[in-house]
Formats: C-alpha cells, sequence, structure tokens
C-alpha cells in the first residue's frame, strides 16, 4: 500500500513539474514579449520627442532638419528577411512581383515591430502565460489589427495552417493561387485571388488580389506577407467579378519565431481597406472597425493555431479526434449558412421570381441538391446521386431596416 501511495505521488509530482516547467517557459517567452514591447514603447516616446523637439526648432527658427526617424532604425537590421534581389532576372514579371515583394516586408516589418502603425491595446486582453497581446489601429488608413503570443507548435507547422486560411477563417470562400515561384533562399511568392463571404445582405462580398511571400528568417522562423497588386507590375490579375467588390490588403501577414523551450512566438498584422463606402451608412461601422477585424481574423487565427496545438499534446489515445471533429462541423456549419446568405450563382443559387403574393423585401434563393444513398459491399462505399424536385435548399432573405 505504502509503495503504490509513494509511486503515486512521484507520478503527481511528476506532471506537477512537467506542468511548471511548461508554465516557466511560457512566462519566459512572454516576458521576452513584454521586454520588446517595452522597448518599441520607448522608440516609439523618443520618436514623439524628436518630432516635439523638431517642431519647437521649426516654430522658433523655421528651419528644416533631415527625417532620423526610428522607421529606418527598425527596418535596417531586418532586411535579410527579404527576397534577395542579387538576381538578374530576365522576366519583366517576376522583377516586377520581386520588387513589391520587397517593398511589402518593409512595411511589413514597420507594422509588426508596431513603429508604423499608431497601436492601442485592445480592451477586454487578459494577462496570464496563455494570453494574447492584441491591439487596434488608431487613425491610419482602412482596419487594422496586431496580435502577438505564444503557440505550441513548430515554425514550419504555424506557416502551414496560417496560409490555409479557408481552413479557419470562416468568412473566406476560397483562396486560388494564380502564379507561384520560388526564391533564392528558399522561400515563395505567390499571386492569390482570394474571395471573401458578405456579413449581411445588404452588401456586396470582398474579393483580394494579392501578393504573398513565404520566406524563411536567419533565426529559424518564418516570414509570410501579403499584400494586394495591381496590373502595373505586370503580374496576373483576376478579373473583376459582378458579385463582388474589389478591396485592398494593405501589407499583412505573420512573423514567426522559434522559442527556446519549444513552440513558436507568433506575430499577425491585418491591415485592410473594405470599400465602406459602397455599404449602406448604416452598415459601415462592420466595415470601419478595426476591433471587428481583430475579432474575425487576427484573434481567429491565434484561437485556430491553440485549439490545433492542444490536440497535438492530447495525452489520451484518440483525445485530439474529437475537438478536431467538432471545430470541422461547425466551420462547415458557417460556410453552409455563409453560402445561403450570399447565395452566388456559381454554387448554384437561383432566385426564385415573386407572383406578386409575396413582400417585396423577401428574396427567396433555392440551390438544387442531389439526393444521395450509399451502400456499403465487400467494405467499399459506393455513393448514388440523383437529383430529386423536393430535396432542394431554400433561404429567405429579408431586410429589416
Amino acid at each position: 500500500k505504502v509503495w503504490f501511495q509513494n509511486r503515486r505521488c512521484r507520478e503527481k509530482q511528476r506532471k506537477e513539474s512537467s506542468r511548471l516547467q511548461t508554465v516557466n517557459a511560457k512566462l519566459t517567452a512572454m516576458n521576452k514579449l513584454l521586454m520588446e514591447e517595452n522597448d518599441r514603447l520607448q522608440k516609439q516616446v523618443a520618436h514623439l520627442l524628436y518630432e516635439n523637439n523638431y517642431l519647437r526648432q521649426q516654430l522658433h527658427h523655421g528651419g528644416i532638419t533631415t527625417d532620423t526617424s526610428c522607421d529606418s532604425v527598425v527596418t535596417s537590421g531586418l532586411q535579410h528577411l527579404a527576397t534577395p534581389n542579387n538576381q538578374s532576372p530576365q522576366d519583366a514579371t517576376y522583377s516586377g512581383i520581386l520588387s513589391l515583394a520587397e517593398e511589402a516586408v518593409t512595411e511589413f516589418h514597420g507594422k509588426a515591430t508596431g513603429t508604423a502603425v499608431d497601436w492601442i491595446q485592445m480592451p477586454g486582453m487578459k494577462p496570464g502565460p496563455d494570453s494574447v497581446m492584441v491591439h487596434v489601429s488608431h487613425g491610419c488608413a482602412g482596419v487594422a489589427a496586431r496580435a502577438c503570443g505564444l503557440v505550441g507548435l513548430e515554425p514550419a507547422k504555424v506557416v502551414e495552417i496560417f496560409k490555409d486560411r479557408p481552413s479557419w477563417h470562416r468568412d473566406c470562400r476560397r483562396s486560388t493561387p494564380m502564379f507561384a515561384t520560388n526564391t533564392a533562399n528558399g522561400g515563395t511568392i505567390e499571386v492569390l485571388y482570394t474571395q471573401m463571404y458578405a456579413p449581411t445582405t445588404l452588401a456586396p462580398a470582398r474579393d483580394f488580389c494579392t501578393l504573398r511571400l513565404t520566406s524563411p528568417v536567419d533565426d529559424g522562423g518564418y516570414l509570410v506577407c501579403e499584400r494586394s497588386i495591381n496590373g502595373t507590375y505586370g503580374a496576373p490579375m483576376a478579373p473583376q467579378m459582378q458579385s463582388f467588390v474589389r478591396g485592398e490588403m494593405h501589407s499583412s501577414g505573420c512573423l514567426i519565431k522559434p522559442c527556446e523551450g519549444g513552440g513558436s512566438v507568433v506575430i499577425i498584422v491585418d491591415h485592410l481597406d473594405l470599400e465602406p463606402w459602397t455599404v449602406p451608412e448604416v452598415l459601415r461601422p462592420l466595415y470601419e472597425s478595426s476591433a471587428v477585424l481583430a475579432h474575425k481574423t487576427t484573434i481567429a487565427a491565434f484561437r485556430h493555431l491553440t485549439h490545433v496545438a492542444l490536440e497535438a499534446v492530447a495525452e489520451a489515445p484518440g483525445a485530439g479526434q474529437q475537438p478536431a471533429a467538432v471545430r470541422s462541423l461547425s466551420h462547415r456549419l458557417a460556410r453552409g449558412f455563409n453560402d445561403a446568405v450570399n447565395g452566388f450563382a456559381d454554387d448554384g443559387w437561383t432566385t426564385v421570381v415573386s407572383d406578386g403574393s409575396m413582400d417585396q423585401d423577401v428574396t427567396i434563393v433555392v440551390r438544387s441538391a442531389p439526393s444521395c444513398s450509399t451502400s456499403n459491399r465487400d467494405q467499399l462505399s459506393t455513393v448514388r446521386c440523383s437529383p430529386v424536385a423536393n430535396n432542394n435548399v431554400l433561404c429567405a432573405k429579408a431586410s429589416m431596416l
């Protein structure tokens, strides 16, 4: 009896010691993040003091001094993250895309380090080893959000998950690569066409044509940077779709750094211009709020990464499969509802013509769904589908303004 009690105590101590080591590693990494945040704020204070002194000198003497802002200091040591320009490509398209990628990297680093955008902390964030520091923009063009935290995944896995946007972003309808090429440092450059669902029936959906750079970093981390692209750079462009309004993505992305105790330090920046002038005035807060962008995109990405990390370290056999199944089901439910709300014609949705008996404010769309029967024979499943008139999906939409 005593031997079993000692064994249980040792097992309990071992688990507690392992838990404390994990918490200690997280606190150490969080302390490092806070020190970096403190350095950023000190640089911002120094920059504001410099601007204050500059304005005083200009008011008293009217002289002009050179710009020695801290942006150049921050980005000067980060040029190694950009795609190397020692190549001499013959293709003008590749050259234009390469120059745009280098420009996007410089802009993204300014936002990730907190110097290019005036960030303010988002209220309601709780401190702790598993917390995420979330900031929203103040006074910049468009809407922007920045989040920084710890994730219990290796940098390569974080990059793989983050780049698969439709798997974690419930408002992302599809993301299609139109052009892809490799860089000299082992990275990739892609031109993507992305379609996003509309959050309401009273506004059209948004789409983006963007350039995305994925590049390894010297410390073992990765950089994923993305921004909108136009035809002036010679890159392939997606044609304007009738059901979508073309939005603009400013330099956004993800910076992943390896953590000493395992896992990664992840910084995510989202900066969009959703063209709010194209929606009714009552709906513009949905398109002009950085807090809405933070909750729907930035925090959602962190939440998905955290869930995947927790499932990967589940101790019980098969324990990680049930949360993944629940998450997949909820994702399918959200996508199905978004499909019905938007009612795109290429998904098979057709509008029912009113005979005059319905309210004119109500729109009904129908999508034909095949009737499927599954049979299991010799351990092989076969699916037989046939269209049935009464097996359709119907969606009624009305505005309550």
